[in-house]
């Protein structure tokens, strides 16, 4: 008896593919979205487990994971998301259901915090502003756009986990003080990975940047609002590469438009991608990308092997090591071990 794999047909690196399909007693399929859902039904009805992308507007309501879904296809044991967020996942319902939630954290660490570094860059130089002006072919002053250094500033992370910590090393490379919030870790951990614990209310009134890594959950949701953005120093700067959602869109654009905050890096939407006329998108103090930090060919490869990977491990009735609901691992992991014992 094989474990049963089904995926979107969203794009993924090639490995996964070659890695799950490599591996004896494993069978992949893969749901196209043009497809009717009646066939795909047919295919998730058979699925053990279920790899889904962790961006919601790439994944039509209907495939992505409510209790619904889990009420439609009761064979599934586990629910995979293709990247470090699970946006598509209801978690409490997975956990109702006894299915078990994983993600693909830290396979991309590396490719965000050097992208919210360059945001912070272009912001803090200028860089992006000064090449519109030269594009425009607009006669301006060198000091016109003059910038600042981060050597000496102080950044405030949320949240210290692997994209945090890999943060906070590349901020402390360029000669910043790095101040943490993580309710999630203990101050000795903090300061192990690299920051001074701070509360949330530290980060945002004693930092010159504050940098968001934290995932999008009901705690989180819209944690950084008006009166977040009126605590952060006058003239600093907010950089997200979180997710949407985690900070009030209106709410920067009125702290930015008003003169309080300098700028913002945003990768981040709460949708994905923002129309052309975002209200933020009209701000020269702005710079932005879509959602694009972990999409390296680095992030990519590594994210689909580590998940490949974890699913191989897992269909094995091995403890997997990215648990978003282990409390119901041992439950998940008892019917994979039938199966190969089989």
């Amino acid at each position: 008896m094989s474990v049963k794999v089904v995926r979107l047909d969203l794009w993924i690196d090639p490995c996964f593919d070659q890695l799950i399909g490599e591996q004896p007693g494993m069978e992949l399929s893969i749901m196209k979205l043009s497809d009717p859902p009646e066939e795909n039904w047919k295919k998730l009805a058979e699925a053990d487990i279920y790899h889904v992308s962790a961006a919601k507007d790439e994944v039509p309501l209907i495939y992505q994971v409510t209790s619904e879904l889990l009420s439609r296809f009761p064979r599934l044991k586990v629910v995979s998301s293709t990247g470090s967020g699970y946006d598509t996942i209801d978690v409490k319902a997975c956990s109702n259901a006894a299915v078990l939630v994983v993600n693909q954290a830290g396979g991309n660490a590396v490719s965000v915090a050097e992208h919210a570094i360059g945001l912070l860059l272009s912001l803090t130089h200028r860089i992006t502003e000064s090449d519109r002006v030269l594009r425009n072919g607009a006669d301006v002053s060198r000091e016109s756009l003059m910038g600042h250094e981060l050597s000496g500033k102080v950044i405030g992370l949320v949240g210290i986990g692997q994209i945090g910590s890999r943060m906070a090393t590349l901020a402390k490379a360029f000669g910043m003080q790095v101040l943490a919030y993580d309710p999630y870790v203990d101050d000795v951990e903090v300061m192990r990975r690299g920051a001074r614990p701070a509360s949330l209310e530290a980060v945002l009134c004693e930092s010159d940047v504050v940098s968001l890594h934290c995932p999008l959950t009901p705690e989180t949701l819209s944690m950084v609002g008006a009166s977040e953005f009126a605590s952060m120093k006058a003239g600093a700067y907010f950089v997200s590469t979180a997710r949407g959602g985690v900070h009030d869109e209106v709410a920067l654009y009125e702290a930015l438009r008003s003169g309080h905050l300098a700028g913002a890096g945003l990768d981040v939407w709460s949708v994905e991608p923002p129309p052309a006329d975002h209200p933020l998108l009209s701000l020269p103090n702005v710079v932005a990308t879509f959602h694009t930090a972990g999409v390296t060919q680095e992030g990519r490869t590594n994210v689909a092997r580590v998940g490949a990977l974890q699913i191989i491990d897992i269909a094995a009735g091995s403890i997997p090591l990215r648990m978003i609901n282990p409390e119901v691992a041992d439950q998940a992991l008892q019917a994979f071990r039938k199966i190969t014992a089989q």
